[in-house]
């Protein structure tokens, strides 16, 4: 049988609209990181009716959040690497069994050493369905919109915490915390049999692999029915590369974008879960009530939701890394702002927004980044190290507010200093751009 000329996948996708499959494909994905924002959000709103059952203190409550974010690191280094060899809706699927059946058991915990390590199991499986659905969902996306559509389908996080956090209150009031933990571990296995009948396997993956190559053909079938492909060959720019996927995000043409990625993912996460986890306290040590003062934190959430998707729609328009570099900039302007707009209820709100808008949707921009950034080889690996290295910053950040308080600096300072962060993650990127920039230029 003559072959016709071999159809490159990228510029297939790029060719046609948005099919059905790529839109299950992308909700189905917002699913996944939805249930994951739950998982992850629904600790914080049972910790106290833990604390009050088993009679605990902070102190000894506080490693129970811990062990959750190294879950959520060690996941990320685990699952990626496992993504680019064996399949991204494999090792989503297994990531998702793993965070469910973790979540469910939890809910049994008989003692707080029991439920730490529950948590940490938790956190690997959420810490590795994250960057996997970014992946597919990058992998599926035309590239003149990867950016939007990537960023739209990460808002499930925080659609996924936000609301999750009201159903907890509801269901810890009338049911317990452990019903909580039920249903975050009961969403995700009933997700789980529609992902295995509904999810596709990524087609880019499949090619560069050589694996089931009538099965890719029937993927991209779905996505185009009137184009005739029983006669075709299919490609991606990169070929399978051998050895552990880590070592390739240190090729040459990819070390220095992998180093400034990791420094934006650190500065960035650190400044994210500082401001998520310490905003309350801070602002009701003004004087408002912590529950103004949590009204006006939920704006930072808010901020990053919209953020995300306004950010997304600039970086299919414009070179990302600039459009994250000069957001990441204005992060830490808006973030100083917070320190100095407590006497000025509107302008606070608007400050926290800001703040969110441009560095909690910068970190959503910068998922998406990633994933356009590193070739199929490796990009499950790319994204996951990323995040990974991110999680540090956030366990960082978790635990900084506590030291500046400790240190008795004022609002003003700690914001200013919490802003530093937010301008090294802009700086890593706009040096990040410009370094990529100069090599297209060198190429041509």
């Amino acid at each position: 049988m003559k072959l016709e000329r071999t159809i490159d996948v990228q510029e297939f996708i790029n060719a046609h609209k948005l099919s059905a499959m790529q839109i299950t494909t992308l909700l189905l994905c917002f699913f996944i990181v939805a249930v994951d924002g739950f998982d992850t959000a629904a600790i914080g709103f049972i910790a106290p009716a833990i604390r009050a059952e088993w009679a605990l203190t902070a102190g000894q409550l506080a490693p129970v959040f811990g062990a959750g974010l190294a879950g959520l690191m060690a996941g990320a280094f685990l699952f990626g690497p496992l993504a680019d060899r064996f399949g991204r809706k494999t090792i989503l699927m297994v990531c998702v069994a793993f965070f469910g059946l973790a979540c469910l058991a939890s809910s049994f915990s008989t003692s707080l050493p029991m439920l730490i390590v529950l948590r940490f199991l938790t956190g690997l499986g959420l810490g590795g369905a994250m960057p996997n659905a970014v992946t597919l969902s990058s992998e599926y996306s035309p590239e003149k919109h990867r950016s939007v559509l990537v960023t739209t389908m990460f808002c499930g996080f925080t659609l996924g915490s936000a609301p999750g956090g009201v159903l907890a209150a509801h269901v810890v009031a009338g049911f317990g915390w452990r019903a909580v933990l039920v249903i975050g571990g009961v969403l995700p296995l009933l997700l789980l049999p529609v992902l295995m009948l509904a999810l596709p396997e990524s087609v880019r993956y499949l090619v560069a692999k050589g694996l089931r190559l009538d099965h890719a053909r029937r993927l991209l079938q779905r996505i185009a029915p009137s184009r005739e492909l029983e006669t075709s060959s299919f490609a991606v720019p990169e070929k399978a590369r051998a050895g552990f996927p880590v070592k390739h995000l240190f090729d040459p043409a990819l070390r220095r974008g992998t180093l400034f990625l990791w420094l934006a993912f650190f500065m960035s996460l650190l400044v994210i879960y500082l401001l998520s986890s310490w905003l309350p306290t801070l602002i009701a040590s003004t004087g408002m009530t912590l529950k103004d003062a949590s009204l006006v934190t939920a704006m930072f959430q808010v901020g990053g939701t919209v953020g995300a998707i306004a950010l997304g729609q600039l970086m299919d328009r414009f070179e990302p890394q600039w459009v994250l570099g000069i957001t990441y900039a204005l992060a830490a302007g808006f973030t100083a702002m917070i320190g100095r707009s407590t006497g000025d209820t509107m302008m606070l709100v608007a400050a926290v927004f800001g703040a969110g808008f441009c560095v909690s949707g910068a970190q959503v921009g910068a998922n998406a980044l990633a994933a356009g950034f590193y070739p199929t080889a490796s990009r499950a690996t790319g994204v996951s190290w990323a995040s990974g290295i991110g999680r540090i910053g956030s366990v960082l950040g978790s635990m900084a507010g506590g030291w500046m308080l400790a240190l008795g600096l004022g609002l003003p300072t700690v914001f200013a200093i919490v802003g530093v962060p937010a301008l090294i993650a802009g700086a890593s990127l706009l040096l990040m751009g410009r370094v990529e920039r100069v090599k297209l230029v060198v190429a041509h």
